[in-house]
């Protein structure tokens, strides 16, 4: 199913980038100019294009959004893989801290100590 939407989205891509260098451009581009008395008129073969571009791209961005939704339904994992979890050695632990809190010691130290540089120390 998905190779052949994949399929359907490469030929509606090769439309849309056909039927976009068709269209008369600033720069004249590949437009293909029509005569008033044949089957189409030149404002007739622009509107027609102009609709051509509008269906060809709101399809593309559909297929996009299908074949995404489909994509990761596909693809989704059903359990989470645990064989390149580095497994830690059993001798090896943390290392042990004296206080439990780390900033303690440095708020006592810090009150006892004159300031070095010259500043006035905070009241407490």
């Amino acid at each position: 199913m998905f190779t052949f939407l994949l399929v359907v989205q490469a030929i509606i891509a090769a439309l849309l980038v056909t039927v976009i260098l068709m269209q008369k451009s600033e720069g004249g581009g590949l437009g293909v100019g029509g005569s008033p008395a044949g089957l189409m008129s030149a404002r007739g073969a622009a509107d027609f294009l102009t609709r051509s571009t509008t269906v060809l791209a709101s399809i593309f961005v559909l297929l996009s959004i299908v074949m995404a939704v489909i994509a990761s339904v596909r693809h989704a994992p059903s359990d989470i893989d645990t064989s390149l979890v580095k497994q830690a050695p059993a001798t090896q632990s943390a290392p042990a801290t004296p206080n439990a809190d780390p900033l303690a010691g440095a708020a006592s130290n810090a009150a006892s100590a004159p300031a070095s540089n010259g500043a006035v120390p905070l009241a407490n």
